[in-house]
């Protein structure tokens, strides 16, 4: 059976790492900006203009460069009214989509600007959210973020924060920022007084960084589940730890390429992490500054890794069961979501006449044969030329130049629980 959109659209998805100000719609910051008398850098008057500033799904030449969009949005993201209606819309673009539940991550620290107290911060954040469950179902949780390029005293601050909103809409607490130079070593007392009250942790590694910097969140900060993860490939010993121990990767493809983590597209470690048994998660990273959707990840993972539906069945599983809710109803919410799953192919099979491959088999060795083609000539994408409009690009090129634009134990289990009632999250 051919996967295609409309079907990725309507299985039931995740998305565990989205930055809230990474992902504010275009017209909101222009509206926001109009409306507290904002100038934005550029003056930009139109959402073009605005995405060209921001170089909105541009290659960037690096980490550092990327984060400078977030200048702008902070800027608008400075009043409970702002912090509201972007969490709000963030859960609505998200449900729209059938994303079922989602982590949404950001730093109180970053909206003060006007003298918000961080309690009022987060408490408009989650009314956002718990309006978007209300209007569309969609269950979700807050992550809280220190900053790795500000003192290690103000992120122990966050952590304090989090502590105290723990089972109040917060789920967890993250590392993010630039990560090169800023080790996750210097943060030691807000990882421990996270890991001392059973708070949840992620950190952002193995991005910008080698695998040292994934050692580091592991092993002296104790994190659960590694941001991005991208380069764990280059230690053997530490990729079969974190396999071995189920510690989740949260994969942002195109963020990756857009970051330049990783080269390309072909190069990406997803489908060697796939097939090597790790348990992956694929996310959004910055709906805005990358200019993707989850049905645009998924949609570019089955086209340059040839991901078949069992791949995805396993990916979609991943996602609910690396969540940070609570385990019963971790599986319970992942049982009704392998039934849905079920359920949607069994109705593409009936309409299109043609049998769905259930059994994962990820097409590692052809993704690999494309990244290492020709090491010294540009990589080509392996899709049709009607699939290349995709909105990566180089940075001030012409038109013309636009690049390309689990466990068998516990999936019984899960299949056992499909009749499990679902019980209400947030």
């Amino acid at each position: 059976m051919k996967i295609t959109r409309e079907f990725i659209e309507r299985i039931p998805k995740t998305d565990l790492h989205v930055h809230l100000d990474g992902s504010v719609r275009l017209n909101t910051i222009l509206e926001l900006a109009e409306e507290q008398g904002i100038e934005l850098p550029g003056d930009p008057q139109t959402e073009e203009e605005l995405a060209k500033s921001i170089n909105m799904g541009a290659i960037c030449e690096d980490l550092t460069d990327y984060l400078k969009a977030f200048d702008v949005t902070l800027r608008v993201m400075q009043t409970e009214e702002a912090l509201y209606r972007i969490a709000f819309e963030l859960g609505e673009d998200a449900a729209r989509e059938n994303v079922r539940y989602m982590e949404v991550r950001y730093s109180p620290l970053l909206h003060t600007r006007n003298g918000l107290s961080y309690p009022v911060i987060v408490e408009a954040v989650a009314e956002g959210l718990r309006e978007a469950k209300r209007q569309y179902g969609l269950m979700s949780g807050q992550i809280i973020c220190g900053i790795r390029h500000m003192t290690p005293e103000s992120s122990l601050r966050m952590a304090e924060l989090c502590v105290a909103f723990k089972n109040r809409a917060v789920v967890g607490f993250d590392l993010a920022g630039a990560e090169a130079n800023n080790p996750a070593k210097d943060y030691r007392e807000a990882f421990y007084l996270v890991r001392n009250n059973n708070v949840n942790l992620t950190i952002h590694a193995g991005e910008a960084y080698g695998p040292e910097s994934i050692h580091q969140a592991i092993h002296l900060a104790g994190a659960q589940r590694i941001g991005h993860g991208t380069r764990l490939r280059e230690d053997g010993d530490l990729l079969n730890y974190v396999n071995d121990r189920r510690i989740p990767l949260e994969v942002c493809l195109t963020s990756n390429v857009q970051t330049r983590a990783t080269k390309s597209f072909e190069s990406h470690p997803l489908p060697f992490y796939m097939s090597y048994g790790l348990r992956c998660t694929l996310n959004t990273d910055n709906r805005l500054v990358t200019d993707t959707t989850m049905t645009e990840e998924i949609w570019r993972a089955v086209q340059y890794y040839d991901l078949n539906i069992g791949d995805l069945r396993k990916l979609m599983i991943d996602g609910f069961k690396s969540s940070f809710m609570p385990y019963r109803k971790t599986r319970s919410v992942t049982a009704q979501a392998a039934a849905e799953f079920d359920s949607v192919v069994r109705q593409f099979e009936e309409s299109t006449g043609e049998s769905a491959i259930t059994d994962p088999s990820v097409a590692q060795e052809i993704a690999f044969q494309q990244a290492t083609a020709n090491s010294r000539t540009p990589q080509v994408y392996s899709v049709a030329p009607e699939d290349r409009g995709y909105t990566l690009r180089e940075r001030n090129s012409s038109s013309d130049n636009k690049r390309g634009s689990d466990d068998s134990d516990d999936d019984s289990e899960e299949k056992t629980a499909v009749t499990e009632e679902v019980s209400q999250a947030e």
